[in-house]
């Protein structure tokens, strides 16, 4: 006799599954790599490395973030590195002169791929309050910026909230542009 209960449980015949078996290629590795491209974009979303260096009154901000009152560790990017050979994400935080554009430059190519860029602050962003002949209108004419975070200065909780939407755009990966450019020239003009 036949438990009525196991009709639901069982599964299907081979003759159901035989089509995709028949069809498939094993030199088709595309389901693989699709998995594997989400599981690394899953490791680079939780483990943000920032390189630590300020240019104004933001860093300021962007150093109270990482202290214990935030606790930025919980969004896996508290280990600020000195080195821009060990940091995957550029916070750019202030004004940037044109004479610093060239070291800002230098120190993102140092990085490896795949790598971030976040403008912190209105000076940053467009020049905010200093817009002279020695800065520079935007920090997007030197290097390619992913994330904006307005305020002059910005506190802590928009860095938290642009680090959050930086790990969206590189979950999904919107944030994956490893041929974009500046608009700008390093001359200034």
């Amino acid at each position: 006799m036949t438990n009525p209960d196991t009709r639901l449980i069982n599964a299907p015949s081979n003759t159901d599954i035989r089509p995709y078996i028949d069809n498939w290629n094993p030199g088709d590795s595309s389901i693989l790599m699709t998995k594997l491209d989400w599981m690394l974009r899953v490791a680079q979303t939780n483990s943000l490395w920032p390189m630590a260096f300020g240019l104004a009154c933001c860093a300021i901000e962007m150093m109270a973030s990482s202290a214990a009152r935030f606790d930025q560790s919980r969004f896996g990017s508290e280990v600020f590195r000195a080195s821009p050979r060990q940091a995957d994400l550029m916070i750019v935080p202030g004004r940037l002169s044109w004479k610093m554009a060239p070291v800002i430059r230098e120190l993102y190519e140092q990085m490896p791929h795949p790598k971030w860029v976040i403008s912190m602050g209105a000076c940053a962003s467009c020049g905010g309050v200093f817009q002279t002949y020695s800065i520079v209108p935007g920090v997007d004419h030197i290097i390619p910026v992913d994330l904006y975070i307005p305020g002059c200065p910005p506190r802590p909780e928009a860095l938290q909230d642009g680090l959050i939407k930086l790990q969206n755009k590189i979950r999904t990966g919107r944030a994956m542009n490893p041929k974009a450019e500046p608009s700008g020239r390093m001359d200034g003009k």
